[in-house]
């Protein structure tokens, strides 16, 4: 009796070791599942494991494409390009084994990525509650990608896709739903969505450490991080997880504690959402290369802590953008992005001085890559709620950037987006601004005057300037005390005034220029 039940034990460790591997013969990412949408029109790469030497098949809408796994297991191959429609069944084929992936549509994809205002689900938004009844579009579907930090390259992920309905609608992110709905509804194709937001997430944690290290101060970040964590213990966290859950037990019972709204959750500063390259090694890397039209991301409030983190913001943004695009290997895909809302106390100094900000830093930075192609901004200053740093009025933003793909890569006759400060000519004490992206000309908004615009002379001291609309697209400042204007800014600050629109309700760019009494000065 003794034998058999060591026989049995042997038998159940050898059948635990072996089954694995049976069943990982041919294995693929959960980036491909039932419900997925393959990105129409391009050449798909559809990537996994096998056997080394095997050979592999991959058959949809009547079309085959072969390859054979590397010496690795590894194999990859493209299928040939396919216009929308669906459903269709995917099937990949080994020498022994056989994977079918079930209602599969080809259409638009798009990624959703960025923190917390990124994340922000959909019945957390204005309205939320017609939103989610009405959410029911079997063409669209959504994929979200669990927030997991690694400090290694993850291969996948668990999860998969879902088809949009009032039930899974209501907990994906609203911008990433009300911008898919809005390229649904006008395009008439099917929609994929991959979200892959972290809250609270700065921007060195979406990029490989390679390239932090790289860069002198971003290596300073990583420097930081590292000092942070090995400081940071077991004991520390559970002190923490302890204070976190007395704070969520008396938000449950009183609805707030001290006065706060819910209680943020502990951050453990070994592995977390800022944690250096660890979303990108733990959510981005096990769907690069994923066929895709573009990214939309919202991003960059965790990288306004001091002065000297949101400058550093110019270079790091656009960098993001480029490795982004060199890694997944599809072009120059499209990339807009919306550009941070007010926030924080509303500052309506008498003089206009209005000192530079981190927020106002960083939005400067946002419109700075612009100078990217095929990139886009949804200006937001108009949607900010001050004390709240997650507005709820995201149906405006997911049209703002909706404006811009409806108009770059859909072929729409739309103005893709706010509009932008083209260059100031200095005459005596008057400033011209002309402003290109006006559609049916600029206006005050809610008032009879032009408010946010702030001038200078060589004294460095700001005035509320007297800004009237002599035509559609120019503005005039000039204020008594400022003789020579050297520089102008407008919205410049957290939470600025600001109501210069276009017809369309599109807020006008916030910007600052420096100016001269000899030519037209553009935005640099």
């Amino acid at each position: 009796m003794r034998d058999r039940k060591n026989w049995v034990a042997y038998a159940v460790i050898l059948w635990s070791v072996f089954l694995p591997r049976l069943g990982a013969e041919l294995w693929l990412p959960n980036i491909f599942g039932d419900h997925m949408v393959l990105q129409r029109d391009l050449d798909n790469p559809i990537w996994g494991k096998a056997q080394p030497g095997e050979r592999i098949s991959v058959t949809i809408g009547g079309k085959v494409r072969e390859t054979t796994a590397g010496p690795d297991g590894r194999w990859l191959l493209k299928l040939d390009p396919m216009g929308a429609g669906g459903p269709y069944e995917l099937t990949v084929r080994g020498d022994s084994e056989t994977l079918q992936f079930q209602d599969v549509l080809v259409g638009e994809v798009w990624f959703c990525s960025g923190q917390s205002n990124m994340l922000f689900n959909l019945g957390s938004a204005f309205d939320s509650d017609v939103e989610i009844a009405s959410a029911n579009y079997p063409e669209i579907r959504l994929l979200q990608v669990p927030r997991r930090a690694s400090l290694e390259p993850l291969e996948d992920f668990e999860g998969g896709w879902n088809v949009c309905s009032p039930r899974t609608a209501s907990g994906f992110s609203a911008v990433g739903y009300l911008f898919g709905r809005q390229l649904h509804n006008a395009l008439g194709v099917p929609v994929g969505l991959v979200a892959n937001p972290w809250g609270g997430s700065c921007a060195e944690a979406w990029l490989p450490m390679d390239l932090l290290m790289a860069n002198e101060e971003t290596a300073e970040v990583v420097a930081e991080w590292k000092q942070d964590a090995a400081s940071y213990t077991d004991e520390m966290y559970e002190r923490d997880m302890a204070e976190y859950k007395k704070q969520l037990k008396e938000w449950e019972r009183f609805g707030q504690y001290n006065g706060q709204r819910r209680p943020f959750g502990v951050l453990d500063k070994r592995l977390y959402q800022r944690t250096p390259s660890g979303i990108f090694n733990g959510m981005v890397y096990p769907t690069i290369g994923y066929g895709m039209r573009g990214i939309i991301w919202y991003q960059g409030e965790s990288n306004t802590p001091t002065a000297k983190r949101a400058g550093q913001y110019r270079d790091l943004f656009p960098t993001l953008i480029n490795y982004y695009r060199d890694i997944w290997g599809q072009g120059d895909f499209p990339f807009y992005w919306v550009q941070l809302p007010a926030y924080g106390p509303e500052f309506d100094d008498p003089n206009g001085d209005i000192s530079p900000r981190n927020w106002a830093v960083l939005r400067e930075a946002q419109s700075g890559a612009l100078s990217l192609p095929n990139t886009g901004q949804a200006v937001a200053i108009d949607l900010g709620e001050g004390n709240e740093i997650h507005p709820g009025a995201k149906q405006a933003v997911a049209r703002r950037l909706a404006r811009q793909a409806l108009a770059r890569d859909y072929g729409y006759e739309l103005v893709s987006g706010s509009p932008q400060c083209a260059s100031a000519v200095v005459d005596g004490s008057r400033v011209t601004l002309t402003f290109d992206q006006v559609d049916e000309g600029l206006y005050a908004y809610g008032r009879n005057e032009v408010s946010g615009f702030s001038i200078a002379g060589e004294d460095g001291v700001f005035y509320w300037a007297e800004a009237t609309i002599p035509v559609r697209n120019q503005v005039v400042l000039q204020h008594v005390e400022v003789r020579h204007p050297v520089e102008v800014r407008y919205a410049w600050g957290d939470n600025p005034p600001n109501n210069l629109r276009d017809r369309n309700g599109l807020p006008v760019t916030p910007f600052r220029v420096r100016l001269n009494d000899e030519a037209t000065r553009g935005l640099e």
